[in-house]
Formats: C-alpha cells, structure tokens, sequence
C-alpha cells in the first residue's frame, strides 16, 4: 500500500505544481483608469468599450476599471504625472492640459493650427513620435489617441461680432484657450471640468469654451442659452499607462492590448466624427440659440491665432519649433 499512497501523492504534488505554474503564467492583472469627463461621455464610453474588449482579449487576465467624472480626484492637469508617479495605472488626458509639465504638449491646441480630422492626422504624423518620447520620458506608453469636435463658445449674452467678446467671463480648458480668448478681449479664466458648472450656476464666469459634446455633458442650456461654433483649434485626447505596470504584462497580453487598440482607435476617430454632429442636435432640442460667426469675427480670430503660433514655438523649446515646422511643410505652408 506505500508504494502505491506514494505514487498517488507524488501525481497529485506533480499536478498542483502544473496548476501552480499555469496560474502564475496566467497572473491576473488589475488596472484602475480615470477619466475627467462625464460618464455619458463619447470617450468615456469608448473607455468602457477599450476595457470591455481588453478583457475579453486577454481571457480575463487583465481587467480595468474605468472611473469617469474625476471619481478618483485627479484632475485634468494633473493627470500626466498621477500616472507617472502611480497614482493610478491608466488615464485618459487632454494633451493641452499637461502643457505645465511638458509645454509642448499644448501645440495642439494653438488657435487655428489644426482645424478637423485630416489635419490632427497629418500633424500626428510628426507629433506622435514626439508624445512617445515624452510619455516615455515621464515613466508612460500611451495605448491610444482620440481627438475632440472643434470648440465654441456657450454664453449668456449672444456673441457674434469681436465687440460681442470684450469683457466676457469665459472658461478656458487650457493655456492655449485662455491665451486666445484674452487677445480676443474676453476674461478668462482657467479651471478644471469638475468647476465649471457649479461656477455658471454661481454667476462666477459668464460662459465656456469647449466642445459640443462637453456643453450636452453639462447641460449648458441650463445657464447658457447662446453657442457659437468658433472652431477655432481641435484637441486631442491620449490614454496612457504607467510603464512599470505595462512591464509587468506577458508578451502575449501586450500584444492581445495591442490588438484590440489597433482595431478600435480608428472607431473611436469616427465616433468622434459623429459626435458633433449628434451634440449639436440635441443642443437645438434644448432650444439654445445657435449663431455663426461674423466675418469680422473670422478675422479677428485669424489676426490673433497665427502670432500665437511662433510666440508659442518659441517659449516651448526647439523640439516645439522643428515639430511646427515639420507639421507647416506638410501642409506646405
């Protein structure tokens, strides 16, 4: 009877060892992603659709929790260095936000430098290699890119013409923003997502620039019954991943990540494209009063967003001034 209880223990040690390896070989990661933006949010849902099929991709072994609307309290401008120093594994961020930590990052959103689409690709050709050695540099990976409908302005009062600005109170989401909207006369004000409402309910500012999608996020007809559709820059949103977490993956999960990333990303561009579109209807089922532009208004813009360029390639560094520059010549410029 020993030889065989022997044998049967020394198969069962044999297959938990088995067991043992295969589970350590399959480890089970977990990631935590913030988001400033709402829930109902176009890239907030597109979060949800990356983590969704990343699990499915990895058969479970890497499951990320997508926290929108700042509900881990990071906020916008300080989500390059959160990731960097681990406060949360992955994060979605507006590039133009961490311009106070790498200035250059806040290119894109230069006044009438990159207006739709077509022209956020062609500068990606230039920039995107730029933003890998950036987030690298800042302990990251960014696994995807997704850009924003162009900006407008929600306010109180109607604007249409350059006297229409002078002296308003208006959100900006960015330097750049902020920068652009005080040469055009207004009073800006720079603040996270997570204030702005409570600041138009409280009188604090007079309106917002931003995006169609972010006015039917906080319901600004609520406040601001008057949008104007500037168009005047489109940002760009990344979402990236603490590399000493990234590292810790198997070559096969990054490559089932990487999978997933490369079917979506371009997904995520069309919805984009969408989104305005839908944003603006529902913005006229709330009955806010939708103005164009002015042609003075038009020039005026023009007159104050091109200095804006070089004054901005010239303070960021002359990895900002080549990136310009390359991006100029492509569009022969």
């Amino acid at each position: 009877m020993k030889p065989s209880i022997s044998l049967a223990l020394s198969a069962t040690v044999a297959a938990c060892s088995l067991l043992f390896s295969a589970a350590a070989a399959a480890k089970t990661h977990a990631w935590d992603m913030s988001l400033a933006w709402p829930a109902g949010n176009f890239q907030s849902r597109n979060a949800e659709i990356f983590a969704r099929q990343v699990e499915q991709a990895t058969n479970g072994e890497l499951v990320i929790t997508v926290h929108p609307g700042g509900a881990l309290s990071i906020k916008g401008p300080d989500t390059l260095m959160a990731v960097e120093n681990g406060l949360v594994q992955v994060a979605d961020m507006l590039v133009s936000q961490q311009g106070g930590v790498e200035p250059l990052l806040g290119m894109d959103a230069l006044p009438g430098l990159i207006a739709g689409q077509e022209e956020m690709k062609t500068f990606l050709k230039h920039a995107r290699p730029v933003y890998d050695e950036l987030a690298k540099k800042h302990n990251q990976k960014i696994l995807y890119a997704v850009p924003w409908p162009s900006p407008g302005l929600y306010s109180k009062r109607p604007i249409s013409t350059p006297e229409d600005i002078q002296g308003q109170k208006l959100r900006a989401h960015d330097k750049p923003a902020y920068e652009f909207l005080q040469s055009l006369g207004a009073v800006p004000s720079q603040m996270p997502w997570g204030e702005v409402v409570p600041s138009l309910a409280a009188g604090t500012i007079d309106g917002v620039g931003t995006s169609t999608s972010s006015g039917v996020d906080g319901k600004f007809w609520q406040f601001t019954p008057n949008f104007i559709p500037l168009n005047w820059a489109t940002s760009l949103s990344i979402v990236t991943v603490n590399l000493d977490v990234w590292e810790q993956l198997s070559g096969d999960q990054q490559k089932a990540v990487e999978d997933v990333i490369q079917k979506l990303e371009p997904e995520f561009w069309a919805i984009s494209a969408q989104e305005d579109k839908k944003a603006l209807a529902v913005l006229r089922e709330n009955k806010m009063n939708i103005t164009e532009p002015s042609p003075e208004l038009k020039e005026r813009i023009a007159e104050v967003g091109r200095p804006m360029w070089d004054k901005f390639a010239d303070a960021a560094g002359p990895q900002a001034r080549k990136l310009l520059d390359s991006y100029l010549a492509d569009r022969g410029q």
